[in-house]
């Protein structure tokens, strides 16, 4: 860890000299998700995205007087917070990033923040990890997300469930800390809302059959059979087997189980089914959209909007301070993402980083309607979806 601190702190002597009487050559973003693991369906557009907002950051010329951003992407797996801190030091210590855009899954991205982000002093802001035990994590000020905290997905999928008139459903999460926590939010408030969780069981992800948690859950009976799970992994192992065995027929997904991969996996199969995933309908979502499909991927698919937001947001703090020095701008995070100001949209951010140049405030909005509240996370919205015909569709915001 010292040798790490040490060849930091050389990163960041260059990085100052880069950036002395407020000029700079080249910024450095780490983006680190999980392209390869249980999200890897879902991720190369949140990439996609980040790397959209740095396009057109440097297209702008206003970034600290010319600034170029480049994006250095590491594979942070989902799961394995081994391999997800080794590709964070490198991207630090080998590769001289600013900050890091990231990481995706909660228990990779507290490994990262605790072990290589604190202890160099590198801002942080993921579009995903939403666990809530990341809401009291000793971040000395460098953490932010842009998706909001699984104790309010809680309350939505509550709110979801009850209005259809569930009161009765069985529950499985992955083995992990999004599946524990986001499971523990949901039960606490399904209960105060005087719902009854019939079971509430881990599963593993990498399994080739799920027969026997399946007919647990059966056991226990239900209307619904939440699965607080991941697509590209055990959630649909789950699935898979609650249709085969008949135990099941209508699932709510949250959302580490939204993507386009449902659709493939079970098509029609899901019909009936719903559930939701941070979402907005304002302005700047749909202007994102146009955006993302301008640049050859899906600007609807799950986490991208917050992937945009995330990388603005750290490229708008570094303006406002002068220095791409995350000691410098990770105090202005909080001052870009919120009134008052003018309100900033996708495709706004030249006007953006003119403006505060200027010494004016600005409000980003952003693709997913940004307003950073506590310990720099987002309030957070949420669009409904439903399954019919063998795709899902948005039908709601929440």
């Amino acid at each position: 860890m010292k040798k790490l601190l040490m060849a930091s702190a050389a990163t960041a002597l260059i990085a100052g000299g880069a950036l002395a009487d407020g000029h700079a050559t080249d910024v450095k973003i780490g983006v680190i998700l999980g392209f390869t693991g249980p999200l890897e369906s879902i991720t190369p557009a949140m990439g996609a995205g980040a790397e959209l907002a740095m396009a057109e950051v440097t297209e702008s010329g206003m970034l600290l007087d010319g600034a170029t951003v480049t994006s250095v992407r590491g594979d942070s797996t989902c799961i394995d917070s081994g391999a997800a801190t080794a590709a964070a030091e490198r991207l630090i210590t080998s590769d001289g990033v600013n900050a890091i855009m990231g990481a995706d899954c909660s228990g990779v991205t507290g490994a990262i923040l605790q072990n290589v982000a604190r202890p160099n002093g590198v801002v942080m802001i993921s579009p995903s990890a939403t666990s809530p035990g990341l809401s009291t994590a000793e971040d000395d000020g460098l953490f932010f997300r842009t998706a909001p905290s699984d104790a309010r997905q809680g309350v939505i999928m509550t709110d979801i469930l009850t209005d259809r008139g569930f009161t009765n459903v069985a529950l499985t999460y992955t083995n992990n800390d999004y599946g524990k926590g986001l499971a523990d939010a949901f039960q606490a408030a399904f209960e105060e809302r005087g719902g009854t969780v019939t079971i509430s069981a881990a599963h593993e992800d990498g399994k080739a059959d799920y027969s026997a948690e399946v007919g647990a859950l059966a056991a226990a009976g239900g209307e619904v059979l939440v699965v607080a799970g991941y697509v590209d992994q055990g959630g649909s192992g789950v699935i898979r087997a609650a249709l085969d065995t008949g135990a099941f027929d209508t699932f709510y997904v949250p959302d580490g189980m939204v993507g386009e991969k449902l659709n493939e996996n079970f098509g029609g199969e899901m019909n009936g089914s719903f559930g939701a995933y941070p979402g907005t309908d304002n302005a700047g979502a749909g202007k994102f959209v146009e955006l993302a499909e301008a640049a050859g991927f899906d600007g609807t698919g799950a986490f991208a909007p917050e992937s945009y937001d995330a990388a603005a947001l750290i490229m708008l703090a570094m303006q406002a301070a002068g220095s791409a020095d995350s000691a410098d701008f990770k105090d202005h995070v909080f001052d870009v993402a919120n009134a008052p100001g003018v309100e900033i949209m996708p495709g706004e951010l030249g006007k953006a980083l003119e403006l505060l140049k200027a010494g004016e405030d600005i409000d980003y909005v952003g693709a997913s309607a940004v307003e950073l509240i506590g310990p720099g996370e987002s309030a957070g919205n949420y669009q409904e979806v439903e399954f019919a015909d063998g795709v899902y569709s948005t039908i709601g915001y929440r």
